[in-house]
Order: C-alpha cells, then sequence, then structure tokens
C-alpha cells in the first residue's frame, strides 16, 4: 500500500506527465503554509529551466490536468509557480478504508530480517535502579517495533553475573557463614535445593564487601581468590553462584514485569566464558591477536578516522578477560546460534567508544559475516529537575520499584477521588495510567538526549503525556459503549463523509500512520511513535469538542463518526502497544 504522500504525488505525477512534462517533478510535501493549503508541489519551479518556460504557466498547465482528479478538493496554482493542493474528503476515507483492510494498516517492510536486541544489562546480586530504566524501556519498544515490521526478533538482558562482584559476594558470605558445604572442599554430595539467603540479603552483602575491597586490600585478594575459584569450577562456589543467579533472576522478572518488560533470553556474561578459549586461540591463529605491554590486544584503528581509537583489549596481561572479551564471545555465540542479520546494543551513550572498538574487533577477525549490521542505539541521562542524574531526596540513586511504587501511589489517589470504581479497580487502573506516565515520559524523547525526569508533570492528565493519552482513549471507549447500550452497532466499515473541518483534520492524521511507522522501525526512534500519538489525540479531541456524536439526530452521520472513533481507537491501541503499556476501561 503506498504511503499517503506517495499516493496524493502519483495523483500529480500523472498530471505532470499528461501535461507534457517529466512525472518526476509532481512530488508532493506537506504544506509548510497549512493556512494557504494543505499539501503542496513546487515541482514547476524546478522545471522551469529545463523546459524554458515560466514555473508559473507550468503550474497552471499541471492544474488544468487535475481539474477531474478525484484525489483534490482544489488545485490552484499561485506564483512564482507553487501548486496549492487541498485533498478531498473522499479521497481520504477511501485511503482510511484501505488501511483497515490491511492487517498492519498498510506498513510494510520488504524484507524481514533476523534480530537480536541486547538491553536490561543488569548485575545480578543488586537491585534494579532508575538507571535501568531507559534501557528497558526503550529496549523493549524497540523488539515490538521490529516485531511489528515482521522482524524475528530475540531480546536478551545479558546480565552481569560473573567477575569479581561474584567472588566479593561469595567471600562475604562464606565470613558470615564459614559452616556451610559451600565451603567443604571435601564435600562431594548434592548441595541443597533452596537458597541460603534471600534477596534482600543478597541487596545488602554486595554494597557490604565492595565496601571493604576498597578499604582493606587483603580482603579483595580474597575476593578474587573466590573469584579465580568460581571460574575454576569449584563445587561449592559453582552451587552458591547458581543460588545467587536464581535468587537474583526471579526478583528481576518481578521488577522488569512491572514494567511490561521481558526478555527471551536470561544470558549474563558466564554464559560466554566457556567460549572465550577458543576464541582468543581463533584470532591468535588468524594474527589479529598480538601481546602489547603484557596484554593481548586487537588493532581496530582505521586509515580514515580522525581521532584516535585505541587497540581492542582481548586479555589483560594476567591472563584475566574484560568486558570485551566477554562481549565479543557473546557475539560469538549469537551468529553461530541464532545467524542474525542484525545485532542492535541499547546502552548508555557514553559507551559508544567501547562498542566502536568491539564492532570493529567483531569485523576484523571475522566473529561476524560482513553484511551482519552492528548498531549501538545509545542513550542519554535520565536526570532530575535539577539537571543532574535522577536521585531520591536523600541524594542516593532510587531504586526503580521505589519509584514505580511513588508513581503508582499518586495514581492511585487521583483516582480513587472520583469514587467511579471499586479499590480493586482503581489500584489496577493506577498500575496502568503510571505506567504511561512513565514509559511515555521516557519514550516521548529522543534516544540519544538527556532529559529530565518530571514526575508532576510526567502524570498530569494534559499535555504532551501518558495519561492525557490514556484519558482519550478512554474517552473513546465510553463513547462507543454508551452508542452501543443505545442499540448502535460499532463498525469502521460505516465509515464515511464527515462533513466539518475537525473531521477532516483528524482523517489526515489517520491517515499518517504507516509512513511514521517505516520512519521509527528504520531509525529505531520510539519517539516517533510518541510525536504521533500525541498529535492523533489532540485531533481526536479537537473533533469531539466541536462535534456532536452521540446526539446526532442524522443515524448514517452518528455511524460515520462513531467508525471514526474506532478506527482512531485502533491506530492508539497498535501504538501504545509498541510503547509498551495499554489503555484501562475507565479512569
Amino acid at each position: 500500500m503506498l504511503k499517503i504522500l506517495d499516493a496524493i504525488s502519483a495523483e500529480v505525477k500523472n498530471a505532470f506527465e499528461a501535461a507534457g512534462y517529466r512525472a518526476e517533478l509532481g512530488n508532493v510535501t506537506v504544506s509548510n503554509r497549512p493556512d494557504l493549503c494543505e499539501y503542496q508541489c513546487n515541482g514547476a519551479m524546478a522545471g522551469a529551466k529545463e523546459y524554458h518556460k515560466a514555473p508559473i504557466m507550468i503550474a497552471q498547465d499541471v492544474a488544468a490536468k487535475l481539474t477531474d482528479s478525484k484525489a483534490f478538493a482544489s488545485v490552484e496554482a499561485v506564483a512564482p509557480g507553487f501548486l496549492n493542493l487541498k485533498v478531498n474528503e473522499a479521497f481520504l476515507i477511501d485511503y482510511i478504508k484501505e488501511m483497515a483492510a490491511d492487517e498492519k494498516f498498510g506498513f510494510a517492510v520488504a524484507q524481514p530480517k533476523k534480530v537480536i536486541i541486547d538491553y536490561g544489562g543488569p548485575n545480578v546480586a543488586k537491585p534494579l535502579h532508575v538507571g535501568h530504566l531507559r534501557s528497558a524501556v526503550i529496549g523493549e519498544a524497540i523488539k515490538r517495533i521490529c516485531r511489528y515490521a515482521g522482524d524475528t526478533v530475540t531480546g536478551d538482558i545479558h546480565m552481569g553475573d560473573w567477575g569479581l562482584q561474584m567472588g566479593l559476594i561469595i567471600y562475604e558470605f562464606s565470613l558470615r557463614h564459614p559452616d556451610l558445604l559451600y565451603f567443604d572442599d571435601t564435600y562431594t554430595g548434592e548441595y541443597p535445593a533452596e537458597a541460603p539467603f534471600t534477596i534482600s540479603e543478597l541487596e545488602e552483602i554486595y554494597p557490604t564487601a565492595s565496601g571493604k575491597s576498597k578499604e582493606d586490600e587483603d580482603y579483595k585478594a580474597k575476593a578474587m581468590e573466590a573469584t579465580f575459584k568460581l571460574q575454576s569450577g569449584v563445587r561449592g562456589y559453582r552451587a552458591l553462584w547458581k543460588h545467587i543467579i536464581n535468587v537474583s533472576v526471579t526478583d528481576l522478572k518481578k521488577n522488569y514485569s512491572k514494567l511490561n518488560v521481558d526478555f527471551d533470553l536470561w544470558n549474563g556474561e558466564s554464559d560466554a566464558h566457556d567460549e572465550i578459549p577458543g576464541m582468543v586461540e581463533e584470532m591468535k591463529k588468524g594474527g589479529y591477536a598480538y601481546l602489547s605491554n603484557g596484554a593481548l590486544v586487537v588493532d581496530v584503528k582505521e586509515e580514515t578516522d580522525k581521532k584516535e581509537i585505541p587497540p581492542c583489549m582481548i586479555l589483560k596481561s594476567d591472563g584475566a578477560s574484560l568486558y570485551n572479551t566477554t562481549d565479543l564471545a557473546t557475539i560469538r555465540i549469537r551468529m553461530r546460534e541464532y545467524q542474525p542479520d542484525e545485532l542492535i546494543y541499547v546502552v548508555d551513550k557514553r559507551q559508544e567508544l567501547y562498542f566502536e572498538q568491539v564492532f570493529r574487533c567483531a569485523r576484523k577477525t571475522g566473529l561476524v559475516k560482513p553484511e551482519t549490521e552492528l548498531k549501538f542505539l545509545g542513550f542519554g541521562t535520565m536526570n532530575g529537575k535539577d539537571g543532574k542524574p535522577f536521585k531520591t531526596r536523600q541524594g542516593g540513586v532510587m531504586r526503580l520499584e521505589y519509584l514505580l511504587q511513588e508513581i503508582n501511589d499518586q495514581m492511585y489517589e487521583k483516582i480513587a477521588e472520583n469514587e467511579t470504581m471499586s479499590e480493586e479497580e482503581a489500584k489496577k487502573t493506577a498500575a496502568q495510567v503510571a505506567l504511561s506516565a512513565i514509559k511515555y515520559g521516557d519514550l516521548s524523547n529522543q534516544a540519544s538526549k538527556d532529559y529530565i525526569f518530571d514526575i508532576e508533570r510526567f502524570t498530569s492528565f494534559e499535555g504532551d503525556t501518558g495519561p492525557y493519552l490514556l484519558y482519550t482513549m478512554v474517552r473513546i471507549k465510553s463513547i462507543l459503549k454508551k452508542y452501543e447500550e443505545a442499540g448502535g452497532k460499532v463498525s469502521e466499515a460505516t465509515l464515511a463523509s464527515i462533513d466539518n473541518a475537525s473531521g477532516k483534520d483528524l482523517l489526515k492524521s489517520l491517515t499518517g500512520f504507516n509512513t511514521m511507522m517505516e520512519a521509527a522501525y528504520s531509525e529505531l526512534a520510539p519517539h516517533k511513535i510518541c510525536a504521533y500519538i500525541y498529535d492523533l489525540a489532540n485531533a481526536l479531541n479537537h473533533f469531539y469538542h466541536e462535534t456532536k456524536i452521540l446526539t446526532e439526530s442524522d443515524p448514517a452521520k452518528q455511524s460515520a463518526y462513531i467508525a471514526l472513533l474506532k478506527f482512531t481507537l485502533t491506530i492508539m491501541e497498535t501504538c501504545i502497544d509498541l510503547l509498551g503499556f495499554e489503555a484501562p476501561e475507565k479512569m
């Protein structure tokens, strides 16, 4: 299905050709003077030199060929050679009916891909904090957008579950519980199935151990020894580590589910551990890796570089691996097991140089095929009103679950004031609205930009916010329900002439869905969906305030209005699902 501008341009191109000019001159754009026209074509200006003719004369020739066009309500040639166009409402309605008949409303991708998205990245044994919000929310939206386009998408959380942090936890735990079987080197039996700690205890152990290691060199050395034992496969340490993973993942799943975020793979750095020796050996044999001051590195600089790109370190001088090593080994596994066409990393934009090194190393050493796309989607910082990274009132890093609860509580107070639903309904609705506030507040910003996380603004039912969108959708649901209760039948098939300006504006907004989706998908840009749905909500509310819908006496007119509302709701539901939240039945 053609995008709306392409469909309009096709009409004008035919007219250019019929008037004796090149069809390519007939490209149409949205008017930059909406007070004069809806769309415009400047092709006559471009053709003047080619045809040795005044542009206004070319424009007049083309306008004459468009006199009988069903696409336009009016076509005007104006000096010095513009074509001012107003589209016919019937043309828009036919276009929307064609959209409604298509499963994806006219959005289509020529060649779907296999995609792996790396997002999340939390460390186990530590609570999620607000710094994890952006990767989770943006990554989830990208996953949904790609799946909507028809791509086969695998989302991987890629947890930090290996390295010194594990050694710190295990060593600290051994000091507190030295008599447990896990620390008995002579024990050969089965270890308990139940973890010897809770998530709360784990979350206290890690910062304690980390603090001690920074002040006590002997403590740190013992923690590094514990790390070595774990990575060497000592049974008790591996068993304890599995408990840490299981307890942490259970808690992570609970908290991510509150964000309506999920992953297909719950893999971590540990899953790449056994892949590293073979990868390193291949890099050596291929002549890519060499020793530099005792460390094993791969040069990744290129002749076209305008700034220095340091070598990618594979192993430290003591033979230990790094994040680079783990990420490269993970790429190796992903390519072997999934054969993706594209790998997308949703991470803090300050890691751009790091990923440039990793990507170049992966290409140079043949870990990925030449045609495999490696994409870095760097996001900006979520800041408080002071412009600094968002923190608690006490100045600490806020736990994500506390932020969610705080916004949930605010929403519940607002909704409960109306006294229109039970406590259970109010709590469920509050959670839905709160999630829209958080996700839309984040996603409405271009991912790469820093932004101010303003709870008061994001939870408002007015302005460019998630709650405003949901309120608009609930308004539509209410009208449709009342119409049905009065005996009407809701059907998009009854869409017909709307006969008012705000209705036509709403029609035009709806026709832009597939154009917007193409941009959101190709640019990995959820903020484009946000901008579109906000404009659509404004157009809907303008139409609602100017039109008698439920009190309309003409059944045919009323049916057309209802059909327009129904299709608007369908498009809005599609958009918010792509963003990762849903609308309640009432608010």
